[in-house]
């Protein structure tokens, strides 16, 4: 017997009782349907960290001004002056797995474009700002390294601020008031949108961090150092080595509290990723169980299909047909009815994971590899549960199956 003819008679077999092939196929529903929702909703969870990892910046580590006690009395995070351009330019020298690295200074301010203003925070970088962070220009460009030795009175807005400043206006060329000074608009940054904590990572201006200094706050230090390390792997060491260069060079004693912080937010991220991946595989656990239900209830009901259709069975060993075609026979009905409940499954768990991500603006991904998996998930259930039934029906007495009641 050839594959279609076996299909088709398995179709014709559980189309006899519609209702029990539909009570039944609906459990390899429900348990398919749940497996591709929570993974879509797992793997739209993991990829959106993933995003806002690359986002946060290339390999990035954060070097900022650190507390420190003062006669018994802790200071907050960014309240020293120990952080200079000559520290900058030793991790430059000194760390090897450190390939890029731009000062900050950073504060808030009062923007003003005639009659539109806006509150905001300013940050005194460098031209390499863009590279450390990731981050790129839509319209004019970063400002020249010219400029910052200059420290000219220029500025590269966030999508935030132009929103407020410029509604209707190309803000390239225009002339802004930062505080109490004029700054020239040379460039507009491409919008982040919201971080993971939910803050707007588009409401700030950039400015020469010379120009931070020396006319804005009138300070020498900086407040941070932006690094970027050459790979992921190197962030971790990195972060020792610079730890120890620093020590070094602000001359704290063994024993003592750094006068600095060393953050890498790569390192929540990846936290917040396995976590999300915990999560999901628990989920999928439980939906994997639902779909072991399903299984036992196909065996259930071909289990009792062998039993009612007992003189058929006979019937058909009586007039020659073989073991092994009883038991393909009865194998064929599992999987085909596994297989139908499965593609039902993966089109309830597509529209449901759509109607999550609809309702809670939640990413989901769907993947062909996650559908694949499983389509094959719900064929081997199939013939997993199915094989005891179909040789149960193989195994019976040709004689003894024709007597049965």
């Amino acid at each position: 017997m050839d594959l279609r003819s076996t299909v088709r008679m398995a179709l014709r077999t559980l189309g006899r009782n519609k209702m029990r092939t539909s009570l039944t196929m609906l459990g390899i529903t429900i348990g398919i349907g749940a497996v591709i929702c929570t993974v879509a909703v797992g793997q739209g969870g993991a990829g959106q960290i993933r995003e806002q990892m690359l986002m946060l910046g290339d390999n990035f580590v954060w070097v900022e001004a650190g507390g420190r006690s003062v006669s018994g009395v802790r200071t907050g995070t960014g309240a020293t002056m120990s952080l200079r351009l000559t520290d900058l330019q030793a991790i430059l020298q000194e760390v090897p797995l450190i390939k890029t690295c731009s000062p900050q200074v950073d504060g808030r301010t009062q923007v003003v474009y005639q009659n539109q203003n806006w509150n905001t925070v300013f940050r005194g970088v460098s031209s390499d700002f863009l590279s450390v962070r990731r981050w790129s220009v839509v319209s004019g460009g970063i400002f020249s390294p010219d400029e910052v030795d200059a420290s000219a009175n220029v500025a590269v807005l966030g999508q935030t601020v132009v929103g407020y400043l410029f509604p209707e206006e190309n803000p390239l060329g225009k002339t802004i008031r930062v505080g109490n000074m004029p700054f020239r608009v040379v460039g507009v940054l491409q919008p982040k949108g919201f971080s993971a904590t939910g803050q707007d990572q588009d409401d700030f201006l950039l400015i020469p961090y010379t120009t931070a200094q020396k006319k804005v706050k009138g300070i020498d230090w900086l407040d941070d150092i932006l690094c970027s390390a050459i790979s992921p792997q190197a962030i971790r060491p990195a972060q020792d080595n610079i730890t120890l260069l620093l020590r070094e060079r602000h001359h704290i004693l063994p024993g003592a509290m750094d006068d600095f912080n060393i953050r890498s937010p790569q390192e929540i991220l990846q936290a917040q990723e396995q976590a999300s991946n915990a999560l999901t595989l628990m989920l999928t656990c439980v939906a994997l169980v639902s779909l072991l239900v399903g299984g036992i209830g196909v065996m259930n009901i071909m289990l009792v299909s062998v039993t009612e259709r007992t003189r058929e069975i006979g019937l058909h060993l009586a007039v020659g047909a073989t073991e092994h075609d009883v038991q393909l026979r009865f194998l064929s009905e599992a999987v085909v009815l596994c297989l139908f409940g499965g593609l039902f499954g993966v089109l309830g768990g597509v529209f449901a994971a759509q109607t999550l991500a609809r309702l809670f603006a939640w990413p989901v991904t769907i993947s062909v590899e996650t559908i694949a998996v499983a389509v094959l998930f719900a064929a081997f259930t199939g013939i997993s549960f199915g094989y005891y039934p179909a040789r149960k029906a193989a195994a019976l007495d040709p004689i003894e199956a024709l007597r049965y009641e």
